[in-house]
């Protein structure tokens, strides 16, 4: 078992334990920390995502992003595992997909919509001193910050966690890109290595 299949199965244990009341509370938080994050506060358009299962939640932030007219570009998922976008339009215009996923019912705007972003919220497990991330393992958002260097544009890239989950090292390999902060619900830690 690698290095990295190690930590995502501890992380993993980890979130499936928390407490139902403590997933209110940390998403209500995430929401507060992130609307006070300069990159969210002054960004005209946010590519995010829509938190599922024990992920430190999305919902109140995409809501609040979507209530000061910020254009927030959710993933659709493509069954080669890259992401499409769509707008966010708001909780009733998100619909179940595979994976236990939701997903705005919106036009598609293609793989590269990713580009026009100012920040992008990547999901995660973990994050490290140097602002590297560990994913679930999909490769999807390895895609995107792909296209995002291909393009040469460099949005904020902003990883949500649970605060346990910043931890001394993430196993990296070559194609992995550093966050420039991370945010959990105790707040804020910026990452020197990986300037916007």
């Amino acid at each position: 078992m690698s290095e990295k299949t190690m930590l995502r199965s501890r992380l993993l244990a980890a979130r499936a334990a928390l407490p139902p009341e403590s997933l209110v509370e940390s998403a209500e938080s995430l929401a507060r920390q992130g609307m006070e994050l300069s990159e969210l506060a002054e960004a005209a358009t946010v590519a995010a995502y829509v938190s599922v299962g024990r992920e430190p939640g999305t919902r109140a932030l995409l809501d609040a992003l979507h209530a000061r007219g910020v254009r927030v570009l959710l993933p659709v998922l493509l069954p080669d595992n890259d992401l499409d976008w769509a707008a966010y339009e708001g909780p009733e215009a998100l619909a179940k997909a595979g994976r236990g996923l939701l997903e705005p019912t919106g036009p598609r705007l293609g793989p590269e919509a990713v580009c026009a972003a100012d920040t992008v919220l990547l999901p995660g497990l973990a994050v490290d001193g140097r602002g590297m991330r560990l994913g679930r393992g999909g490769g999807s958002y390895d895609r995107v910050l792909a296209r995002l260097a291909r393009a040469g544009v460099d949005p904020a890239l902003v990883v949500l966690l649970y605060a346990d989950e910043v931890v001394a090292r993430v196993p990296e390999e070559p194609h992995d890109h550093p966050v420039h902060a991370v945010v959990t619900p105790r707040g804020v830690t910026r990452f020197s290595g990986a300037e916007a």
